[in-house]
């Protein structure tokens, strides 16, 4: 590996850690100086380092994740006052949070509480419950395509699911970061399996995969999503470069066991969600994420054997 090379790695690996540590901190104060020794870096290196490899400021990629995770808390009918939920995802003041937030979803809090959420998707659209188009900011987009929702509206296909609730265990992972659309995260487990399999931590069809989504992709654009490709270990071990650990929390996850192929993952998410509607649950904290038990390209049509996992409370 060359100079260039073993220089990428090592300063994705430090802005890694500092996501790592915003996410983990997002409610308490967090100045330039605190997150840049986290990189080991001068605030001044630090600041564009991380702006280029984000396309963020790291002012602007926090106050973002916070106002995303304060959007998630109210559309979930978190039982939380606007006063609470500003100060709990790291907001100064009220008055502050309410600014900031308008100017990111065009609506006030309040507003963007009592809107529709969005519960289906098919081919990129966002959909209600009752088949009406919404954007990202979760105001009605049907406008001049109503006739459209309409239509598109009567033609959610879902699959047959196995879906229950259970109590899922803490597991351990190695993984690599991946900003962006789903379909590409292949490339961050490229990188992983690559590092993992002379390592003996990654045997095709033993192993466990898993990919962690950090981001409501209902509130946060596509190419800004964060997702971690992971395999799951059983003891911990040390980690260079691109290559980091984390923790999947344990706890009640409504659980949905799939077969699937590459264009089935929207159906099998859209019968998630068709399931949640009538069970008596809500999302609850924490993220969702992919459990793999198989090598799909072992299986013979090419299929991945898969839990999808959503964190669930009663409503």
């Amino acid at each position: 590996m060359n100079i260039q090379e073993n220089s990428r790695i090592e300063y994705r690996a430090r802005i890694n850690r500092v996501m790592d540590y915003i996410d983990q901190h997002l409610d308490q104060s967090l100045e330039l100086k605190t997150i840049a020794d986290i990189a080991n870096f001068s605030p001044f290196h630090f600041h564009r380092i991380f702006s280029f490899l984000i396309g963020e400021t790291p002012i602007d990629y926090i106050q973002r994740l916070r106002v995303e995770k304060a959007a998630w808390k109210l559309r979930e009918k978190a039982p939380e006052t606007i006063t609470e939920i500003a100060y709990g995802c790291g907001f100064g003041s009220v008055s502050l949070f309410s600014r900031t937030f308008k100017k990111h979803f065009g609506m006030t809090p309040s507003q963007f509480s009592k809107a529709d959420k969005p519960v289906y998707s098919q081919n990129g659209k966002l959909f209600s419950k009752n088949g009406q188009m919404l954007r990202k900011n979760l105001k009605s987009d049907a406008g001049d395509n109503a006739d459209l929702c309409i239509v598109e509206s009567n033609q959610f296909y879902f699959m047959k699911a196995n879906i229950e609730v259970k109590e899922m265990p803490e597991m351990k992972a190695v993984y690599v970061r991946h900003i962006g659309a789903f379909n590409q995260i292949g490339q961050a487990y490229e990188k992983l399996f690559k590092w993992a399999y002379p390592r003996g931590l990654y045997t095709p069809n033993v192993s466990k995969s898993a990919s962690i989504t950090h981001d409501d992709p209902s509130v946060t654009e596509l190419e800004k999503v964060r997702q971690s490709a992971c395999i799951i270990i059983e003891e911990d071990v040390k980690v260079d470069g691109e290559i980091g650990k984390l923790t999947i929390p344990g706890g009640k996850y409504a659980v949905g066991h799939f077969e699937l192929g590459f264009a089935d993952f929207e159906k099998a998410w859209n019968s998630m969600c068709n399931w949640f509607v009538e069970s008596g649950y809500q999302q609850g904290d924490g993220c969702t994420y992919e459990l793999y038990h198989n090598d799909y390209t072992t299986h013979p049509e090419q299929k991945h054997i898969v839990d999808i996992c959503i964190p669930v409370k009663l409503l």
